[in-house]
């Protein structure tokens, strides 16, 4: 009889030791997976510094013809600037977290990807319920749409 009761407190204390472990190598892993930092997000306008850097890379063992020497060009003050077409005007973004571009002025629209805050654009018109700018980035010269009133216009 004693040894009934002897075997029975054992096989709880075993049973509870092995729900005890086997949760704490649970929680162990959880706690692990969750600590890992996710792939840093490529965005579609990151995708031409990624593939640069890639370049400018060689591959062990490889070599590299030499660089032909640049000719030169114009600097954009000697350009003379394209004229804006009727009723647009300069501007910059006012937003402090940057605008999404937009293929059309529609929230579901293609995001053809984003502009930061103070970047200079050309407002070029606005959607027939003023609710969407087109806008000209000055940097690549890429039209887009972003929501009406995150830029200001800017005085020459």
């Amino acid at each position: 009889m004693l040894s009934n009761i002897l075997k029975t407190i054992l096989g709880v204390l075993l049973a509870m030791a092995i729900l005890v472990g086997g949760g704490a190598a649970l929680a162990i892993y959880f706690m692990n997976r969750t600590s890992i930092a996710p792939p840093k997000p490529v965005f579609s306008n990151d995708k031409a510094a990624v593939k640069a850097q890639a370049a400018k890379t060689p591959t062990p063992g490889t070599t590299t013809a030499p660089k032909p020497k640049p000719t030169p060009t114009n600097s954009p003050s000697e350009e003379q600037e394209k004229p804006l077409p009727p009723g647009a005007y300069p501007a910059t973004v006012t937003w402090p977290q940057g605008l999404i571009l937009r293929a059309e002025p529609e929230l579901n629209a293609e995001r053809l990807g984003g502009i930061g805050f103070n970047e200079k654009v050309i407002v070029l018109e606005l959607s027939n319920d003023k609710t969407w700018q087109k806008i000209r980035i000055e940097s690549s010269g890429k039209d887009a749409w972003v929501k009406a009133g995150n830029t200001k216009k800017v005085e020459e």
